[in-house]
């Protein structure tokens, strides 16, 4: 986020789009083959990569990129990182992943934490003192012209966008190596965002400089090739739910690096949201051990050998929770 901040406004953002897609698809490819991962054989698995290429790799990036472009920053980070919920869902219907109190109070947590990182802090403060939407909230009129114009929905087209995405996974690494399955989904993804842009955009990169360049380069190589190989190989075994909450941490990693690097200051409420989101990420990934837990109730052993050894008398202390340790 903070490598793009300053690349955005001198470029077109399907172009932009493309750049983090395919050359990214390339490396992962390239790393693949490195690494003697098998090349996808077969039409089903060949189905599932163009599936998977459609939905989290041009429909996603399109949909963020066009987004950002007509949203607040803030307010996009907070809609495109609230996908955990949508993984959540997915994954308890379609592979009966158990998700439990914790889990769910987990990402309850954590979207309240993106959106005291993401939202400007009057609107919070606003929201706090008079118990209504801020104007720039309040969509009048037709709902959907609104959502489009502002944005608000091309960022929730992407968040489900990338939840599918990491849905699709799991049946794609069945037919193919997820790394190369991965470095193929990019590849295909980025094709047609290079082909709408040289139809729909011009001056995609005539306003680009030597800066721009090497942070358009940083966002490929780190923020797709790296990122995307890593969360798509673990997507492909582990639990979903867990591994998709770990995007709560994107607005966080986005604010301290923005106060290392742009001396941007966190404020109270950031600092809050920050707190909120570490808390989500352990109550979600450590849900299981939190469930075992509160379900070991602590028992009272009394040693009594002088009680009367009678069967009414052993079930009055049964049934109050007692348990009787006799001595001969």
């Amino acid at each position: 986020m903070v490598a793009m901040k300053g690349v955005i406004p001198n470029t077109t953002p399907l172009f932009m789009a493309g750049v983090r897609l395919a050359p990214a698809g390339l490396l992962v490819l390239a790393a693949g083959i490195l690494m003697g991962r098998p090349q996808p054989k077969g039409w089903a698995a060949w189905l599932w990569i163009a599936l998977f290429a459609l939905v989290d790799g041009a429909l996603f990036q399109g949909f963020l990129a066009e987004g950002l472009t007509r949203t607040g920053a803030g307010l996009g980070s907070v809609m495109i990182d609230s996908q955990p919920i949508a993984v959540a869902l997915m994954a308890r219907w379609l592979f009966g992943e158990q998700i439990g109190l914790w889990g769910w109070l987990g990402l309850a947590i954590g979207i309240g934490g993106i959106s005291l990182l993401g939202l400007p802090d009057e609107w919070i403060l606003s929201v706090l003192q008079t118990r209504s939407l801020p104007e720039e909230l309040q969509l009048g009129g037709n709902l959907l012209t609104n959502l489009f114009q502002n944005g608000q929905w091309l960022m929730l087209l992407a968040a489900l966008s990338m939840a599918v995405g990491t849905v699709l996974m799991r049946p794609v690494s069945r037919h193919a190596d997820p790394i190369t399955a991965t470095g193929w989904h990019m590849i295909l993804g980025g094709l047609p965002l290079f082909l709408l842009s040289s139809q729909f955009e011009v001056g995609q990169w005539a306003n680009l400089d030597w800066s721009n360049w090497v942070a358009l380069s940083y966002s490929t190589v780190f923020g797709s090739a790296v990122s995307y190989g890593m969360f798509f190989y673990f997507a492909s075994s582990g639990s979903l739910t867990s591994l998709s909450s770990l995007t709560f941490l994107t607005p966080v990693f986005a604010l301290l690096f923005g106060n290392v690097f742009l001396a941007e200051m966190l404020s109270p409420i950031q600092w809050a949201g920050v707190g909120l989101t570490l808390v989500s990420i352990y109550l979600i990934n450590q849900r299981d051990r939190l469930a075992q837990l509160l379900q070991k109730q602590p028992s009272l052993t009394i040693d009594a050998p002088c009680l009367p050894q009678t069967d009414s008398a052993l079930a009055d202390l049964t049934q109050v929770g007692v348990r009787v340790t006799e001595h001969e």
